[in-house]
């Protein structure tokens, strides 16, 4: 399964499985109410500034495979192991947003 940057799409492996994920306008506008930002600009500042939590991390994660057809909630991700640990599941959250409003990277 090959992701296609230009569509926005990131690789996420969850217990060795590879997903593609990828922020949608529904996606986003999910994202945005789960986190109780009041714009996307607000998501964007949130990670920008590096004042994100774990929590912020399993949202964007779940927003960006439901994104790319994933038909998982939160409680999924914390008991499946994600590529990379913690460490890999930020950098591929930090991906998906710089890659839904900057395109490819």
């Amino acid at each position: 399964m090959s992701v296609n940057p230009h569509r926005g799409e990131v690789a996420v492996v969850l217990d060795g499985r590879r997903h593609v994920a990828r922020l949608t306008l529904g996606a986003l506008a999910a994202l945005e109410a789960e986190l109780g930002c009041d714009s996307l600009l607000g998501v964007i500042e949130r990670f920008e500034s590096g004042r994100f939590s774990s929590r912020d991390v399993i949202a964007v994660l779940v927003a960006g495979l439901r994104g790319g057809g994933w038909q998982g909630e939160a409680p999924d991700l914390m008991v499946v192991e994600v590529e990379g640990g913690p460490v890999g599941a930020a950098r591929v959250a930090a991906e998906l947003i710089a890659r839904a409003f900057h395109g490819a990277a």
